[in-house]
């Protein structure tokens, strides 16, 4: 569902998708063939969303923002089920494991894997291609090619789950 609030209402790309449940509110950008799934939140009340092109935010997740840090998340990014992204950047390819949390002013470099569950504290600011874990979280690793190669097949599953979902899921009359 779309909400527009004040004056700023949602902006959809071309063969976007938002799946039932799913609250898109307020100042929030959402690319070409970007995906938000089941029950997520995207609430740009206090400074803008922008999400990138092929970008999937997975179910029950929230993106929410703060006065003076917007949100933003790049093209072909991977946000896993449950995850908050509060007033942060994610960069182009990277991977968010599921019921992560990553706060204000925090920068996820291009891609980059975080693990699940992991906490990412404010203004926090990782190097591009490396594994971060934990809570608090830090860098684990580099990344192989083959684990870069494989975070870009996951947002172009993604892509290709829109489309699935857009033309076969039957909502239930009332």
């Amino acid at each position: 569902m779309l909400y527009s609030f004040k004056d700023k209402k949602p902006q959809l790309g071309k063969n976007s998708f938002i799946a039932d449940g799913a609250k898109v509110i307020g100042d929030v950008q959402i690319g070409d063939e970007s995906s938000i799934w089941y029950n997520s939140v995207l609430r740009g009340d206090l400074a803008s969303i922008t999400i990138g092109n092929r970008t999937n935010i997975q179910d029950l997740s929230i993106v929410h923002v703060d006065s003076g840090h917007p949100a933003v998340i790049e093209d072909d990014v991977t946000v896993g089920h449950s995850v908050t992204l509060h007033g942060c950047t994610i960069k182009k390819g990277s991977m968010i494991g599921m019921s992560s949390i990553i706060l204000n002013g925090a920068v996820i470099a291009e891609y980059s894997l975080v693990g699940a569950g992991s906490l990412i504290t404010e203004n926090k600011h990782f190097p591009p291609g490396v594994l971060i874990m934990g809570s608090p979280a830090k860098v684990v690793r580099e990344l192989t090619k083959e684990e870069i190669q494989s975070l870009q097949g996951a947002a172009n599953r993604y892509v290709e789950k829109s489309y699935e979902h857009r033309e076969n899921v039957i909502l239930p009359t009332p």
